[in-house]
C-alpha cells in the first residue's frame, strides 16, 4: 500500500512517517505550502521555507521520496476567506477544523492521489478504528488520542466517512514524550522542534491586525454590564425559571454560573451540576428550547446625556446620566475583532478583577463586558445547532426528531468533556449542559462523544 505523509517539518508528522516506513508501507512525503502573506503574523517572513527545509531533511533521513505542493489558492478560498466572513458577522470560527476538512483531507488528498497514494497519513493525536455495518460495509470510528494532553480529535470533527476511509493516524496511540524519544533515537532533524502554534499554516498572529486586511477598523464603545441588569432582564429570568422547572428536584434552583478553574481545566469535577429530568426535557416545546438557547440582548442598555456646570467659572459640560445596568468604560477599534470570553486587548483600567467580553453587537459596533470570572454574562447552559449545520461522523447513529440522548461534549479544543443532554427537534439540535459553560461563542464547533471516547458528530453553534 502506498501512503503519502503530510510532512510539515514538525516532530509529530516526522515520527508518523518513520513508523509507517518501519511498518513496511510504500511511503512518500509531501510538504504543502498554504500561506504566503506575512501581514499580521508574529513570526519571521520565511518560516514556511525553514519548515520545508526541515521536512526535506527528515524525508532524506528516513529514506523516502519528498514532494512539494502549493495549495495557497485553495487555502485562501476555503479557509481564510471563511475566517474573514465569519468574523465580519461577529462569529468566532475555527480555521483548523476547516483546514482539515477542506485542505488536508480534500485538496491535499487529491494531490497525493495524483502521485499514486492509496492513503494519506498525518501526525494527529487521534485513533481510527473500523467496524462492519449492518450492510456489510466498513464504518470508520474516530477516537480520542491516547495522550490526554494532546488529543486532537476535535480538529477532525467535520471529516466524512469517505475522508476517513483514506486517513491514517500513526501516532494516535502514542504519548508525546514517546514521540520525542522516537525522533531523537532516529536522529531526526525535527526531534527538538517546538510545536507549531496559532492558525493552521499561518502561525501566530496579531488577530486584529491580521483581520484588518479585509475588515475595517471603526471605533466604538465598550459597555460594562452590571449585575443589576440580570435581576430585571426577562430573558435571564425566563432561562432561570424554565431550567429550574425541569430539574429532578422540584425544590431546587438551577445553577447558572460556571465555577472557574482555568482555561483548560474547566470540568464537571468539583462543579455544581444540574440534574435534569429526561421526562420533563422531552415535554419541552421547540419554541421553549429556542428561547433557552437564545443569547441575552444587551441593546436595551441605553445612555442619556445631561449638562452640568463645572469649576469656579461654571463651564457648561456634558456627561452621561448614571445607569444602574451599565456604564461606558472605554473605546475599541472594531467589535468584529473581539470574541466572547476575551479579556486581553480591552485596555480598560480601574477594576479589581479582569473584564471579559460577554457580547458583541456588530451592527451598532458595541462591545459588552463584565467584571470577574463569575459574571453572569459569561455562562450559558443551552446552545443551538441549526439542522443544516449538523454533521454526523457516524451517519448510522443519526438522531431522529424528538430523540434525546446523553453524550459528552466539548466546545473548544482542550476543554475537558462535559456531560450534556442532546435534544433533536425538527429545525435544530439543542445541547443542554449539566454544568454551565463559559464563553460559548457562535461560530465555534460543538463536538459530541460517546462514553468510550468515540467522536460521533459536530456542528457549528
Amino acid at each position: 500500500m502506498k501512503v503519502c505523509v503530510g510532512l510539515s517539518g514538525g516532530v509529530d508528522s516526522s515520527v508518523a512517517a518513520l513508523l509507517l516506513k518501519q511498518q513496511g508501507y510504500d511511503v512518500f512525503a509531501m510538504f504543502m505550502q498554504n500561506w504566503h502573506d506575512t501581514e499580521g503574523t508574529l513570526h519571521g517572513d520565511c518560516e514556511w521555507e525553514e519548515d520545508r527545509f526541515v521536512a526535506e531533511m527528515v524525508a532524506r533521513k528516513i529514506g523516502i521520496p519528498f514532494y512539494f505542493v502549493d495549495l495557497s489558492r485553495e487555502y485562501r478560498q476555503r479557509v481564510v476567506d471563511y475566517m474573514f466572513n465569519e468574523y465580519s458577522k461577529g462569529r468566532t470560527p475555527n480555521p483548523d477544523v476547516l483546514c482539515n476538512r477542506e485542505i488536508k483531507f480534500d485538496a491535499f488528498l487529491k494531490a497525493a492521489e495524483k502521485l499514486g497514494a492509496d492513503m494519506v497519513a498525518t501526525g494527529h493525536y487521534c485513533r481510527k478504528e473500523s467496524i462492519v455495518g449492518e450492510d456489510g460495509k466498513s464504518i470508520y470510528r474516530i477516537l480520542a488520542g491516547s495522550d490526554p494532553n494532546k488529543d486532537q480529535s476535535y480538529f477532525l470533527c467535520q471529516l466524512s466517512q469517505q475522508q476517513l476511509a483514506k486517513a491514517m493516524f500513526p501516532i494516535g496511540d502514542i504519548l508525546k514524550p514517546e514521540v520525542r524519544r522516537l525522533a531523537k533515537e532516529a536522529d531526526l532533524p525535527s526531534a527538538d522542534k517546538k510545536d507549531s502554534q496559532g492558525i493552521c499554516f499561518v502561525g501566530k498572529v496579531d488577530l486584529p491586525l491580521f483581520l484588518q486586511q479585509k475588515l475595517k477598523s471603526v471605533e466604538g464603545d465598550i459597555v460594562e454590564v452590571y449585575d443589576a441588569f440580570y435581576a430585571d432582564n426577562e430573558q435571564y429570568k425566563f432561562m432561570r425559571e424554565s431550567l429550574s422547572s425541569i430539574l429532578e428536584d422540584e425544590k431546587a434552583e438551577v445553577n447558572m454560573i460556571t465555577e472557574y478553574i482555568s482555561e483548560d481545566k474547566m470540568s464537571s469535577q468539583g462543579c455544581s451540576k444540574n440534574k435534569y429530568s429526561e421526562e420533563k426535557i422531552s415535554a419541552l416545546d421547540e419554541s421553549v428550547l429556542e428561547r433557552l438557547s437564545t443569547v441575552i440582548d444587551y441593546s436595551g442598555i441605553g445612555f442619556e446625556t445631561e449638562t452640568y456646570r463645572s469649576g469656579k467659572k461654571h463651564v457648561k459640560k456634558t456627561r452621561y446620566k448614571e445607569n444602574p445596568y451599565g456604564k461606558i468604560v472605554g473605546r475599541h477599534e472594531g467589535a468584529q475583532f473581539y470574541t466572547i470570553g476575551q479579556r486581553k486587548g480591552l485596555n480598560v483600567g480601574g477594576h479589581k478583577d479582569s473584564l471579559f467580553v460577554i457580547s458583541t453587537d456588530i451592527e451598532r459596533n458595541i462591545i459588552y463586558v463584565g467584571e470577574g470570572h463569575r459574571h453572569k454574562g459569561l455562562s450559558r447552559l443551552c446552545l443551538r445547532i441549526d439542522a443544516n449545520e449538523i454533521h454526523w461522523i457516524r451517519e448510522d447513529l443519526k438522531m431522529g426528531e424528538n430523540e434525546i440522548r446523553r453524550y459528552r461534549v466539548r466546545i473548544r479544543y482542550r476543554q475537558p468533556l462535559q456531560d450534556a443532554t442532546l435534544i433533536m427537534k425538527k429545525n435544530a439540535l439543542f445541547i443542554l449542559f449539566d454544568a454551565p459553560q463559559r464563553g460559548i461563542t457562535s461560530g465555534q464547533f460543538a463536538v459530541w462523544y460517546s462514553g468510550d471516547g468515540e467522536m460521533l458528530g459536530s456542528g457549528s453553534i
